[in-house]
């Protein structure tokens, strides 16, 4: 299981994520460990492909909120690129973003 020092070795901010969880660490591990299956990964990359940015934004908004409430910079920061230009209605080539999405996940999925 991840611990607190990985997530915050990783760039998590713990701290902050932890008081919003009410100081409740078990509970903040246990919405991380949820999160990293979370299905809009897998459809953001889906609908991007397929250029449905209205179901890629939706995806892409979710993620952003999940990510960004537990403090996960290094893997909301692609998020919120994508998120930003799909709200944007911007047609253009998501492969940089997605892919750094992808790595970070991976790591975060190999402290897990």
């Amino acid at each position: 299981m991840i611990t607190l020092e990985e997530l915050k070795e990783y760039g998590a901010d713990t701290e902050e994520a932890v008081a919003r969880c009410m100081g409740n660490a078990d509970f903040y591990l246990s919405l991380v460990g949820k999160a990293l299956e979370d299905q809009n990964f897998g459809k953001l990359k889906e609908m991007i492909g397929k250029k449905d940015y209205d179901e890629a934004f939706s995806a892409a908004h979710a993620l952003k909120g999940v990510t960004t409430n537990l403090s996960l910079t290094p893997l909301a920061k692609p998020i919120i690129e994508i998120t930003n230009g799909l709200r944007k209605g911007e047609d253009r080539d998501y492969s940089e973003p997605l892919a750094e999405m992808e790595r970070q996940l991976e790591r975060l999925k190999g402290l897990a």
